[in-house]
């Protein structure tokens, strides 16, 4: 979805490194790829997010404000690379995915099969854009609209996948 709205053409290593708010907005390269960005980015997120997992022992609570300012820093991010590519989501823009995947990743168990899990719900809730997703992309501009559409594609995701959770315990 986020592809078809790009007009602008596909940013390059010169344009990803021009700004620190490129590297990040971009994924640190992963918007790069030419095809399926935004799923590009929600897997580079989870090996990413299993070096910060493994690497350190912080409470949940510090792991959800870390993200949480990450979502806010992410506002900024890509906003300055929406900006400067002419187009406010464009599709090499993927921090968005990033920060979603990592929310989830946090509010689930850390297990192999649960990531793919996981990945699949989020990318299907993000591709979809089910009630209100698609309502809030549409209205909500800059940064703070790139962001929030996948922070609501997470919820559904955590949704879904606490609801399977408690169908499986139960049955």
């Amino acid at each position: 979805m986020k592809a078809a709205m790009t007009t602008s053409p596909q940013p390059d290593l010169k344009f990803l490194l021009r700004k620190p708010a490129h590297f990040l907005a971009l994924g640190f390269g992963s918007g790069l790829m030419p095809k399926a960005p935004g799923t590009a980015g929600s897997l580079a997120a989870i090996p990413l997010f299993l070096l910060f997992y493994l690497s350190t022992d912080i409470p949940l609570v510090y792991t959800l404000a870390i993200i949480t300012l990450l979502f806010i820093l992410g506002i900024r991010y890509c906003d300055i690379a929406g900006k400067a590519l002419g187009v406010a989501d464009h599709g090499s823009i993927v921090w968005d995915e990033m920060v979603a995947m990592w929310l989830i990743l946090a509010l689930t168990p850390h297990v192999p099969v649960i990531y793919v899990l996981d990945f699949a719900l989020f990318r299907l809730f993000d591709i979809w854009k089910p009630f209100p997703i698609k309502q809030c992309d549409a209205k909500l501009k800059g940064g703070l609209g790139v962001m929030f559409d996948d922070l609501l594609a997470a919820g559904y995701a955590l949704m879904v996948f606490k609801a399977l959770q408690w169908m499986m315990t139960r049955y």
